[in-house]
């Protein structure tokens, strides 16, 4: 059954009765009603699209966390080939919220991480609703290592709310963890992309997104902290996420616009959930497309070209 988020309660009712008449007309209780069905279903398909036309940042951020998303084990299945999942940290022990290993990309061997909510309440409770505690951070450390001795391209499926900001996980290292990963990445002579998918949170995400090329689906969010942690520090009221959303400039248009980021998958009308296998063939392709041009870069190049992105960040920014 399709879950719906509180502004698509238009299409939802409007659905719900396509899915109504037509139960009736299998059941053999009512006449003939393909007429009426069609055109039911023609003004639900345009609500939607009016809806997601004008969508706030707000409500993109609700699209983001539906849970019905594809995750990046759904990424990790459709688009890598003879995928090795790798586990621990070789330090303390493993961390489900972010999977790692080895697999082939499109006929190339790529490395992959990748960060997973899970879809239903055990698988949850299994990966930590994505979020990360040093031990993951220390395992994306391991594989980029191995990578980057077998000169193999990093793919990175990004999709948290932040690192585990627990009491273990801070007495375990959190920020030093997060930072290492952060260095890590910047220091690979092989090309690394990184896809937000749904959630982009804070060091959480930098740790295994600073990368190369940076790329986001159109209803995903990239931020340095949740709209909730934002209004709680700035007003103290965790309700006024909305404003929060708003100001912080989380949505891939925003963060196109400010050269954050080097490109924007499109997704269905509905959001990705609505039509998973067309949006994670378009991510496919543009990841397949940045490969193409890294691939020729000297790891010198891929280097100096990864620093240069992000020292140019926040200069020479447009109204």
């Amino acid at each position: 059954m399709r879950s719906y988020l509180e502004f698509e309660k238009p299409v939802a009712d409007l659905e719900g009765k396509v899915q109504e008449l037509k139960a009736l007309s299998q059941s053999g209780e009512a006449v003939a009603i393909d007429d009426d069905v069609a055109k039911l279903e023609a003004k639900a398909a345009q609500a939607l699209v009016d809806i997601y036309a004008k969508l706030t940042p707000w409500q993109k951020t609700q699209v983001a966390r539906h849970p019905d998303r594809p995750h990046a084990a759904n990424y990790i299945a459709s688009l890598i080939g003879d995928w090795t999942p790798l586990a621990g940290d070789r330090s303390f022990g493993e961390d489900a919220a972010i999977l790692a290993g080895l697999g082939t990309f499109r006929g190339r061997p790529v490395a992959v991480l990748g960060q997973e909510k899970g879809h239903d309440t055990q698988s949850r409770i299994k990966h930590n609703f994505g979020m990360a505690r040093p031990e993951g951070y220390r395992k994306a450390i391991r594989l980029m290592d191995l990578a980057e001795r077998f000169r193999l391209p990093v793919i990175s499926f990004v999709d948290t709310a932040g690192a585990y900001p627990g009491v273990d996980a801070e007495e375990r290292g959190q920020a030093e963890a997060i930072a290492r990963s952060t260095e890590a990445c910047l220091k690979l002579t092989v090309p690394n992309l990184a896809l937000v998918i749904g959630e982009g949170g804070s060091g959480g995400a930098i740790a295994v997104a600073t990368c190369n090329r940076v790329y986001m689906l159109e209803h995903s969010i990239y931020s340095v902290i949740s709209p909730e942690g934002a209004a709680s520090i700035l007003w103290k009221d965790s309700a006024k996420a909305q404003d929060a959303a708003t100001g912080m400039k989380i949505t891939a248009q925003d963060l196109m616009r400010f050269g954050i980021i080097d490109g924007i998958v499109k997704e269905p009308t509905g959001g990705a959930h609505r039509d998973p296998d067309t949006v994670m063939a378009a991510a496919g392709d543009m990841l397949d497309s940045a490969l193409e041009e890294l691939l020729i870069l000297s790891p010198a190049d891929v280097k100096k070209a990864r620093r240069d992105k992000f020292l140019a960040i926040g200069r020479d920014l447009k109204p």
